[in-house]
């Protein structure tokens, strides 16, 4: 799958989203949220974000996910691209900076798509939809 089949994908798990603005989740969130994508907040606490309800965990999310958006340290990502194959997600998007290459083959022979030390709001730029 290629980043702008991916962009237009509409449901995005964020896992490490608070409600703290000065943390890059939290403004990648805003800009998916405005660009018509439903955002779904997962962080330890369930804490609501965006005025969208918080998850404690991929697994506690009641509607299928297209998007792992994983803003974690590389080290903790493992556990959160297992998660989203346990999920069923389509795509594990691991954010700037976040490397884990086994962790993306895990993903990857589980069939999905794997996008690493990207942001979507970067890509966005060069490869999401255009106006008509």
């Amino acid at each position: 799958m290629e980043i702008a089949e991916i962009l237009a994908l509409k449901t995005w798990a964020v896992v490490g989203l608070t409600d703290h603005p000065h943390r890059p989740a939290h403004g990648v969130a805003r800009f998916l949220l405005d660009h018509g994508r439903e955002v779904l907040p997962v962080n330890p606490a369930g804490e609501e974000v965006h005025g969208r309800p918080g998850f404690a965990r991929l697994a506690d999310i009641p509607v299928p996910v297209d998007v792992v958006d994983i803003f974690r340290r590389s080290t903790e990502a493992g556990a959160h691209v297992d998660e989203a194959i346990a999920i069923g997600a389509k795509v594990v998007w691991l954010q700037l900076g976040v490397i884990d290459e086994e962790a993306a083959a895990r993903a990857r022979a589980a069939g999905l798509t794997v996008v690493m030390d990207r942001c979507p709001a970067i890509e966005w730029r060069a490869h999401g939809p255009r106006p008509a």
